[in-house]
């Protein structure tokens, strides 16, 4: 565990990247870095796959590495795929890669990190999720151009699925229900999707009108709904019954986010025991534990824990890594 003082400076660095533009550069000038070699696995560390089984899936210096829960500050095996994102489940992975320096792909990697599907995507990568069954797939970026942006950036979100190989490009195509009513703005974005058991319905972030909600949505029928507001890049537990996300502390993102979990039955609202800004989609470890990433003052990435229920403490998982997804 870090000490406080650290960890304040770390709520610092989140705080002054909060706004969309600037969190938007920051990526773009971590993407235009040339891909460092990945470090050699210890010795007898096998091949990275995805095949379920207990072990924490990661990106270690933008290459796909993996490290037994158990022992997650031990052996790490890395390989030799570069991602900016990824996120695996039932065998099946997604990769957001770089294709050129300036341009990105999303990748559907089979259980041997073979690709199955390659789709290119505008803007940079940002979010990565695949349905607990492997068959759906989603993926989020940051885009520029949007007339109706005053940052000059927005998002863009979409699914695949594999098995029948159809492609939501953006959701942005779907119907909209706010309140009840069918609603229309030329700034609505979405990101952060998170897929439900039965792989149609997912929760996903919508903004708009200055506004985040939470909305469920349904693929096969093309349409969305409000849930609640101030729900940002949510995540479905194993358990289908709460969602951790991101609180915009007094409703506002530019005093950072507090990582917090609803429970769907009662809509009621739990604070984590993390008091840093956190800017990710938290994955769950298992029913009671989240995982989620930390940048250090000069932009490192570390991969902590904590549990759901609002007890105990933060604790360091895995130093030295991001974008966190649960192979078991």
């Amino acid at each position: 565990m870090t000490s406080l003082s650290t960890r304040a400076k770390l709520g610092v660095v989140a705080a002054s990247a909060v706004l969309l533009g600037a969190v938007a550069a920051g990526y773009a000038a971590t993407a235009a870095e040339p891909a460092r070699t990945p470090p050699p696995a210890a010795t007898g560390d096998q091949a990275v796959t995805l095949t379920p089984g207990p072990r924490l899936l990661a990106i270690t210096d933008r290459h796909v590495s993996s490290v037994a829960t158990a022992d997650p500050t031990g052996p790490r095996s890395v390989s030799g795929l570069e991602c900016l994102r990824v996120y695996a489940a039932a065998g099946t992975g997604v990769c957001l890669k770089p294709d050129t320096p300036w341009t990105y792909q999303v990748v559907v990697l089979d259980a041997a990190l073979h690709p199955t599907r390659t789709l290119s995507v505008p803007g940079l990568p940002n979010r990565a999720r695949v349905s607990a069954s492997g068959r759906m797939v989603s993926w989020t970026t940051f885009v520029g151009g949007d007339s109706y942006t005053s940052g000059g950036f927005s998002t863009r979100t979409g699914i695949i699925d594999t098995v029948t190989g159809a492609t939501v490009t953006s959701l942005e195509e779907f119907t909209i229900k706010r309140d009840g009513r069918t609603y229309r703005n030329p700034d609505v974005n979405y990101w952060g999707v998170t897929f439900t058991a039965d792989d149609n319905v997912f929760y996903a972030t919508m903004s708009t009108g200055g506004k985040r909600y939470l909305v469920r949505g349904e693929v096969a029928s093309r349409a969305v709904e409000t849930v609640k507001e101030n729900v940002e890049c949510p995540s479905l537990s194993p358990d289908g019954t709460r969602i951790a996300f991101k609180e915009a502390i007094g409703a506002d993102p530019a005093k950072g986010w507090r990582l917090s979990v609803l429970d769907l039955a009662t809509m009621r609202v739990t604070a984590t025991a993390e008091t840093t800004s956190v800017d990710d989609q938290a994955a769950w470890l298992d029913d009671g534990t989240l995982a989620y990433t930390l940048r250090q003052s000069d932009g490192r990435p570390d991969v902590w824990a904590v549990a759901a229920d609002g007890s105990g403490a933060p604790r360091l998982v895995l130093p030295g890594a991001e974008s966190p997804s649960p192979l078991a």
